[in-house]
């Protein structure tokens, strides 16, 4: 399989971290909540900015669960329709040469889901392939591409599509003090991101964009981590459950895990020149360096996007691999490790590879 194109889409409202960090005291919090605890929190997220489906001011009005999901809905069909057709215009492709949808998210319910609803919008084929990824949570951007290539090993003429929209500000609870819901409060922000990827029997024009091979996959889920990362779903939506213990489980297994997975497909760490890595926060990005045994350079990218746009869940890492490809394009001939983390607890590892 061959990446194409990828492309992320925000939200037009745009804020400053403190900006948020005023908004979410004065309008989500109870008076006992600790705003000096709710201010460090959002000080060492490493976030610099954020974008959010709503502006600022909408969150304190919205009254239950099915007033932000009607909102996610709303949002989530326009982001991430806008991420599907500038991703396709970029290669000279239309809607209408879409075979295989594949949709990812996990802050909000939609039944019809949103490739169903973006399709209608954009005029995908009636008779295009849909498979919702429901559940996965930061990992899914990294699975979405794995899957694309399972779906492409059967179709190697086909054209097939990934679109992540993650609305993270939506799912934040009023008047919950928890630790988990403070440490969402300065970390996630909202967007989508696309990628068109094309089977390798499918022949391409000439180009001058970096179009990376997909190699190989692995998942992995890890033991005993079930309540590490997720939901709780209760009348006031989807809660979050964020365990601290993330960077630990990081740096416990993902190190042999990578090894492995490059060991089978015939490299080591050395071999790899890229890294496109999730960014899951400062503490796990440094586990994830500890894990790799790398610096913080090797991981630049992922680092800068964390500070210009936060954790957009699974859009995230579809957004460093656009920056990646854009901003620190990888000679022909290097290898890449694409990687993420998410409920489960799990991981997911792809293996790219630049042509030439």
């Amino acid at each position: 399989m061959r990446i194409l194109s990828v492309r992320g889409a925000l939200p037009d409202h745009r804020y400053r971290q403190e900006e948020i960090t005023d908004a979410f005291v004065s309008s989500m919090l109870t008076g006992d909540a600790d705003h000096r605890l709710v201010e460090r929190f959002h000080r060492n997220a490493g976030v610099e900015y954020r974008h959010t489906a709503l502006p600022l001011e909408r969150y304190g009005t919205l009254r239950d669960f099915g007033e932000s999901n009607d909102a996610f809905i709303a949002a989530g069909v326009e982001l991430g329709a806008r991420a599907v057709v500038d991703a396709l215009k970029a290669v000279d492709l239309a809607p209408s040469d879409v075979d295989v949808i594949v949709s990812a998210t996990v802050t909000g319910l939609a039944v019809p889901s949103l490739d169903a609803r973006v399709a209608g919008v954009i005029g995908l084929r009636d008779d295009v392939v849909r498979v919702p990824l429901v559940g996965l949570g930061c990992v899914a951007g990294a699975a979405g591409v794995a899957r694309l290539r399972d779906l492409l090993a059967g179709r190697p003429d086909g054209v097939a599509v990934l679109m992540s929209v993650e609305l993270c500000s939506l799912t934040l609870q009023r008047g919950d003090g928890s630790m988990a819901n403070l440490v969402a409060s300065g970390l996630f922000g909202d967007g989508a991101a696309a990628v068109v990827a094309v089977g390798d029997g499918r022949e391409t024009g000439p180009t001058t964009a970096v179009q990376p091979e997909v190699l190989a996959a692995r998942s992995r889920l890890y033991p005993d981590s079930e309540r590490t990362m997720g939901w709780d779903v209760g009348a006031g939506g989807l809660k979050v459950v964020l365990d601290g213990a993330v960077p630990d489980v990081v740096r416990r297994y993902l190190g042999d895990d990578v090894a492995r997975f490059l060991a089978e497909n015939g490299l080591t760490r050395d071999d790899i020149g890229f890294y496109v890595a999730h960014p899951g926060g400062p503490k796990v990005l440094e586990a994830l360096q500890d894990a790799l045994g790398v610096d913080r350079d090797a991981l630049g990218v992922t680092w800068e996007s964390l500070r210009r746009i936060g954790n957009l869940s699974s859009a995230s890492v579809l957004h460093v691999l656009a920056d990646t490809l854009e901003s620190r394009p990888p000679p022909p001939g290097a290898y890449g490790l694409m990687l993420a983390m998410g409920p489960g607890f799990c991981s997911e590892l792809v293996l790219l590879r630049v042509p030439g």
